[in-house]
């Protein structure tokens, strides 16, 4: 599926206030969905590759021979996940961010979608 689509399927995720997908080195968005005056992507996804940046600079100076597959952001009302996609298949430095509504979703089974979306996602 293409990026809209797979934006689109991710906002169909329940819970779901807004998505984007972002290159962690350049700190860019390769598009968005949803967000609104309180959630501006754009932001959000740039500052979320400072995230992504700092735990995969961590995971390096431990020696770590790991891949993230997602780092979960929790707030009173919110969940932040941030999907990393598969590198060796993708050849990039992409992510799958996705705020969701707390008392809306289902942070398990939001995990197991965003994870079809990636798998889905041709780039």
């Amino acid at each position: 599926m293409n990026i809209d689509k797979a934006l689109k399927e991710a906002m169909s995720i329940a819970g779901a206030v807004g998505v984007a997908l972002v290159d962690y080195e350049s700190g860019m968005s390769l598009g968005s969905s949803g967000g609104g005056d309180w959630l501006n992507l754009e932001i959000a996804a740039a500052g979320n590759t400072e995230v992504v940046r700092s735990k995969l600079r961590v995971m390096s100076s431990l020696s770590l021979n790991d891949n993230i597959e997602d780092i979960l952001i929790t707030l009173h009302r919110q969940y932040h996940l941030i999907r990393l996609m598969d590198a060796a298949k993708y050849r990039n430095s992409l992510f799958l961010y996705l705020v969701l509504e707390r008392d809306l979703a289902n942070l398990a089974l939001a995990r197991h979608q965003l994870k079809r979306v990636e798998s889905d996602l041709q780039i």
